[in-house]
């Protein structure tokens, strides 16, 4: 099982503690305990978690940004992905459709959260003995 220090370590953007606090670490990192196998995980383990922990830590950043933005009756406010952006008379567009998997549900509103689903996809691709 990884550490605080270990993920932050491997991860350095997460650095801020007042962005990406302690509490919120260790409860994420509770809830993978429960919510992944070891045993199936194996040596990709920790690296999982890591990356489980990592996407979980973005989404509460986003969302205490835009409570800090926006005001408190936009807390739990679903967002999906920002596909495009106007400011004066300049607009940007991005296609992600090359880059988000097929199925992976929120896994698809970061990086970390999309490497995640790729790893858990080929964890469950061998069979399994009982």
């Amino acid at each position: 099982m990884i550490n605080e220090s270990d993920f932050r370590q491997a991860f350095p953007v997460f650095a801020d503690l007042d962005v990406y606090p302690t509490a919120q670490f260790n409860f994420w990192l509770k809830f993978s305990n429960k919510m992944m196998n070891e045993c199936r995980w194996a040596d990709l383990y920790d690296e999982g978690q890591m990356l489980f922990v990592a996407h979980y830590l973005v989404l509460y950043a986003r969302e205490n940004e835009a409570i800090n933005n926006s005001g408190a009756e936009y807390a739990g406010q679903v967002q999906g992905i920002e596909t495009s952006k106007s400011v004066d008379k300049v607009s940007v567009s991005l296609d992600v459709s090359k880059i988000t998997l097929d199925d992976a549900g929120h896994w698809n509103l970061t990086t970390y959260g999309i490497q995640f689903y790729q790893l858990l996809r080929m964890i469950g691709m061998g069979g399994v003995q009982l």
